[in-house]
């Protein structure tokens, strides 16, 4: 019953943003067209290049681990740049500057707030991100048990956020490494502490902790766009180094490897594969290990020194913008790798559908609905789901 109450206050404040974007498209609409020159489709391209399209996404937080019912209010403006030719006389594509902020307040009392901006200094070749937060989180951790079983805990998380990385272009511009850091400034607390004792992955230095990594990825980039690609490939591997003299509270590492390609099956059906492997090393406080990030599993439900995650997805174009989804997935969270699969191997599935809203930007947004090991679960996305 708290639920349902709670999404209804949800779905009218979806519908209160919603005519809000309105009217201020409407406004515009007076200069800039909001019907494509093509198709005559309701359509955003022309509204975020010519008027300085500020978009207010709003967005339904539906993250088993925050509750599964939330609210978030996502301002975000889009720069288109057009491609430039390069010393070498070759055309260099520039990504479209993507700078927001976030609101957001769910189920479960969580809030969190925050900025970011992802862009390319295009002379000196320099893709760069910086994202700064507050949140004061509510998320489920759980603890194997001897019998098998996993127990849950509440906690509360007061934690700062910030992040950066800045990734110089080769010659070939697909192809892009440079540095990156993040600071993690963490109190924790147990709500429904009582008298049971706090769980055996929790160290006392984790309670009121300062997480500082230095680390560096290189990157190739091949994809036809970052928002919903059709077809090429993104490959990433990185790292990043924790200790003392840095300012940290904990001495390890993490080395993360990630690849996503998509490749048209046939004319209307594009088809996508990604692959995902994390390793942690030394001393790693728990809410940093590895987890398994599919839809349809809770954020944080499956964690390990190691996880391995791989997910296929389809998207059939059926019928001008409008498009269908399926996806599938299994994965893996140990600690030891002769236990790699001890455990039952985590899946997921699920279906939804996009509409292209920018064709210019062939951006399309829409909603999955996928099933996990235990529950549904649905999301809003923007771009793609495996957008990085």
């Amino acid at each position: 019953m708290k639920k349902t109450k709670c999404f209804r206050k949800t779905t009218l404040t979806i519908i209160f943003f919603l005519l809000s974007l309105n009217v201020m498209l409407g406004q515009k609409e007076g200069r800039v067209s909001l019907k494509d020159s093509l198709d005559g489709a309701f359509d955003l391209s022309n509204y975020i290049i010519y008027a300085h399209g500020f978009i207010v996404v709003p967005t339904i937080i539906t993250e088993p681990a925050l509750g599964g019912i939330g609210i978030a209010a996502v301002p975000i403006f889009l720069k288109k740049h057009a491609p430039v030719i390069d010393e070498n006389g070759k055309k260099r594509h520039i990504n479209p500057d993507i700078t927001g902020g976030i609101g957001m307040y769910t189920g479960n009392n969580s809030w969190l707030a925050g900025g970011f901006r992802s862009s390319t200094l295009i002379k000196p070749k320099i893709l760069y991100r910086v994202m700064a937060a507050y949140g004061d989180l509510n998320l489920s951790f759980y603890e194997n048990l001897p019998n098998g079983n996993d127990k849950e805990f509440k906690l509360n998380f007061k934690t700062s956020i910030f992040y950066t990385q800045w990734l110089k272009q080769f010659n070939n511009a697909k192809w892009s490494a440079g540095p990156q850091y993040l600071l993690l400034n963490s109190k924790i607390s147990l709500p429904d502490f009582n008298a049971e004792l706090p769980p055996s992955f929790m160290k006392p230095e984790d309670v009121n902790s300062l997480v500082s990594q230095l680390g560096g990825a290189v990157q190739f980039d091949g994809r036809d766009n970052i928002f919903t690609p059709d077809k090429g490939i993104r490959i990433q591997s990185d790292f990043f180094w924790s200790d003392n003299m840095i300012g940290s509270d904990y001495d390890g590492w993490r080395v993360n490897l990630s690849a996503i390609g998509y490749y048209h099956v046939a004319k209307n059906l594009v088809g996508g594969l990604r692959l995902e492997g994390k390793q942690a090393f030394g001393d790693t406080p728990f809410y940093l290990l590895p987890g398994i990030n599919l839809r349809g599993v809770p954020a944080a439900r499956y964690m390990g020194k190691t996880s391995l995650v791989t997910e296929t997805e389809f998207r059939w174009d059926l019928y001008r913008r409008w498009s269908l989804m399926g996806f599938g997935g299994v994965a893996s969270a140990f600690n030891d790798w002769d236990k790699a699969f001890a455990k039952p191997v985590v899946y997921n599935y699920g279906t939804g559908f996009r509409y292209l809203i920018a064709r210019k930007f062939k951006l399309r947004m829409g909603v999955d609905v996928a099933r996990g090991p235990e529950e549904w679960a649905y999301y809003i996305v923007f771009g793609s789901n495996w957008m990085r």
